[in-house]
């Protein structure tokens, strides 16, 4: 599929067949079960300056939070009691955890969670600390490149740059890391020719996950008051994520939900998505992960509700990366 390709499909105003084939795709290559993370969103305190992240370092309106390393292990626990056994740490870019603390949590979580998954989530960081937190038992890290697009990537990360952005996605592949991207969807200035290049770049590097969804304005951030896009803007970028793709495991997001707050989930699995986050954030802290507004959270039994309506099975397996 190439660029024009790409363009057509996403001017279209049908999106039945593109959606009916990105289900065929995922069907074949990832079959009907829906993969539950247990998510834990540890710290919202960040260094950047993201624009249209409610967690950058300049909003003074949201309380700020740092779990205990304590905390974290017993969130972990309740996730290996349900018996899911993929863990997603995530937080800002935080570096009052240091390399030697995310490396003995590391350690720790693997303890607790015999043969569990662990995902990171926690944005740039040097090389050798990525390098360490593999060898300590991390197995995937998330890395959203979020635009394809040079000049609009340093214009809504103020300080940094796409090249180093996707630099870390490939030192990370190098390492040995099952690797996630994914692009932000609408935001402010990002044209149709951008978002196919997000589709191909996802397609070039073909990493492990993806991890895509809309841009949701946040009031306290300089994007505030932006429009997001539409759903079907939202579902025709899965369906052809999954179609040139094939087999990365790719999440119906939360961003999803919070657009469509009925039907997100499910018309997010039936456009390919054949993964659901589920949050184990405690509730004193989850209310202040606001990186846009009204963010929807899901918990095990709204998962399987979605799961259900789209008519698929749910799976609390590892559900390692399905390249080889």
């Amino acid at each position: 599929m190439n660029k024009s390709q790409i363009i057509k499909f996403l001017k279209t105003q049908d999106i039945k067949p593109l959606i009916k084939e990105a289900d065929r795709i995922r069907r074949l290559y990832c079959h009907d079960e829906v993969l539950i993370r247990g998510l834990v969103e540890f710290s919202n305190y960040c260094v950047r300056g993201c624009l249209y992240c409610g967690l950058r370092a300049a909003n003074q309106k949201v309380k700020r939070y740092r779990m205990p390393i304590k905390g974290i292990l017993a969130a972990a626990r309740v996730i290996a009691d349900e018996g899911i056994k993929t863990i997603v740490l995530q937080s800002g870019d935080d570096f009052f955890y240091t390399k030697e603390k995310v490396v003995k949590l590391i350690k720790d979580i693997k303890k607790i969670n015999k043969g569990t998954a662990l995902t990171l989530s926690i944005g740039e960081r040097p090389i050798e600390e990525y390098k360490a937190f593999f060898d300590a038992g991390a197995d995937r890290y998330l890395i959203r490149h979020e635009t394809a697009n040079s000049i609009l990537y340093k214009k809504i990360h103020p300080k940094q740059s796409l090249e180093k952005r996707k630099a870390i996605l490939y030192n990370l592949k190098k390492i040995g890391y099952q690797i996630g991207c994914g692009g932000i969807i609408g935001l402010p200035g990002q044209t149709i020719e951008d978002l196919a290049e997000d589709v191909l770049f996802i397609k070039d590097i073909q990493p492990d996950m993806v991890g895509m969804g809309p841009f949701i304005p946040q009031d306290d951030t300089p994007l505030a008051g932006n429009k997001s896009p539409t759903e079907k803007l939202v579902l025709k970028m899965l369906a052809l994520t999954r179609i040139v793709t094939k087999n990365a495991h790719i999440p119906a997001t939360t961003a999803l939900a919070t657009l469509d707050q009925k039907q997100g989930y499910t018309r997010g699995l039936k456009a390919g998505c054949n993964v659901i986050m589920v949050s184990f954030t405690p509730d004193l802290y989850k209310i202040n992960y606001k990186i846009y507004n009204n963010k929807e959270c899901t918990d095990i039994k709204n998962a399987r509700e979605a799961i259900k309506k789209a008519k698929r099975t749910m799976s609390f397996e590892r559900g390692d990366s399905l390249k080889k």
